[in-house]
């Protein structure tokens, strides 16, 4: 090559890199053409759907109402009821669903779509503090600090891996970033899971509160051998359930088995399929086409299997697998596990979806899913709302993906660690 041209090469790389100032410089161009898509789409949407949401908000606190007439906040005037009933002589009292909707009725007036309270005692711990203070006031507080803690925890995994913290702009503004908290802390434990296993014990256990998030961290403890991350976490799960029990009375457990439960798995037999277009699951999916509940419950039953049995042996066999890879493979493990996941459950499978574009690598087929894997929120909504069934396939799909690719990846620590191009 002419020194001139080689020059003109070099000026032009530099170019793109000042273009695309988020993307590392090395990415194959159609991984940097995805992420690009990824980031404007989702501008666009997070903008068009926040100043949509906004219009149609009534500002009559001290509780403001969205257009579909529900508390703006929606979950979270749960978690600040749960924050209410923890200082309260009676904190057991709203797993009665007929006691919870009659004081939803006396607090925000006749008519409200009725609710379910279907949180573990435990979460009284956390909420306790929002509940002390104004309804609004406190969904800020816990929004900024979602977002906060979320931005702090998911920028050091970034940064674990050599990647700029500014590719997670896109999973912040992503459809799934709405429960950032909990968020943080499945992600904060893969990021202390080697360097510091009792923190990751402590976090994995705090994640009992929310427990759909991490039914697979057993499994995937034992395989991989991480017994003090194992012992910690269990240490952790007993404790904050027995000082829940000691705290807030023996009943509130015993009330949340025994009415509590019933009533969740009452909504997921639902003949109206109210909640098909929220909950991005097997289940749920083929719900959505009117299958009887023993079907769609068999058919989740059998991904449930397969998503434990890949967890199982990708820890045991591929634990020097590029951490990454890893840690894709696991949250969408969980996603396809549980048939009661709800669309921002998904923030980490985001975060993973972003991170696998990022390490570049993937074939064709892998950029296709893990785009299809950020979008899955949106995907839901849309094709849910209409009971047309397909979101729910995309984690499972990606799970088979990546299980593939650990026969070609690279051990964690080599230059350029993976990718699944091989599985496609």
């Amino acid at each position: 090559m002419q020194p001139e041209t080689a020059t003109l090469t070099s000026r032009l790389e530099a170019l793109a890199r000042r273009t695309d100032p988020l993307l590392p410089a090395n990415l194959a161009e159609p991984d940097r053409a995805m992420l690009r898509d990824i980031t404007v789409f989702a501008v666009v949407l997070c903008a068009g759907t926040l100043l949509a949401y906004l219009a149609t908000i009534s500002w009559r606190m001290p509780f403001p109402r969205d257009g579909t007439t529900l508390v703006v906040g929606r979950d979270f005037l749960h978690f600040w009821l749960y924050g209410q009933a923890a200082v309260s002589s009676d904190p057991s009292r709203f797993y009665d669903q007929a006691a919870f909707n009659g004081y939803l009725s006396t607090l925000l007036g006749p008519g409200y779509p009725g609710q379910t309270w279907s949180y573990p005692p435990s979460v009284m711990f956390f909420a306790a503090p929002f509940g002390q203070i104004g309804y609004f006031p406190a969904l800020l507080l816990w929004t900024a600090a979602g977002v906060t803690l979320f931005w702090h925890v998911a920028s050091r995994y970034a940064h674990s891996l050599e990647l700029d913290g500014k590719l997670l702009i896109p999973v912040l503004i992503s459809p799934a970033a709405v429960f950032c908290v909990m968020s943080s802390l499945l992600v904060g434990a893969f990021l202390c899971l080697d360097r510091r296993p009792l923190i990751a014990g402590v976090l994995i256990g705090l994640l009992t509160i929310k427990p759909q998030l991490g039914l697979l961290f057993p499994v995937m403890l034992i395989a991989s051998g991480r017994w003090r991350v194992f012992w910690a976490a269990a240490v952790t799960a007993v404790v904050l359930a027995g000082g829940a029990g000691l705290v807030f009375g023996p009943q509130t457990w015993v009330e949340y088995f025994t009415k509590s439960l019933p009533v969740q798995n009452a909504v997921m037999a639902d003949p109206v399929l109210i909640t098909t277009p929220f909950m991005p699951t097997v289940f749920m999916n083929i719900r959505g086409l009117n299958a009887p509940y023993g079907v769609a419950m068999a058919a989740q039953a059998l991904v449930l299997i397969v998503a434990l049995a890949v967890v199982a042996y990708a820890f045991h066999r591929h634990r020097n697998a590029p951490p990454y890879i890893l840690f894709a493979l696991f949250l969408v493990c969980s996603a396809s596990f549980s048939p009661y996941l709800l669309s921002y459950d998904l923030l980490p499978a985001t975060l993973a979806a972003i991170v696998l574009l990022a390490a570049g690598g993937l074939d064709p087929l892998g950029r296709r899913l893990a785009q299809l894997l950020y979008w899955t929120p949106v995907l839901q909504l849309g094709l849910g709302t209409f009971h047309i069934p397909g979101p729910g396939l995309i984690a499972p799909a990606m799970m088979v993906y990546l299980l593939l690719s650990l026969r070609h990846a690279e051990p964690a620590g080599s230059p350029r660690p993976i990718r699944a191009s091989a599985a496609g």
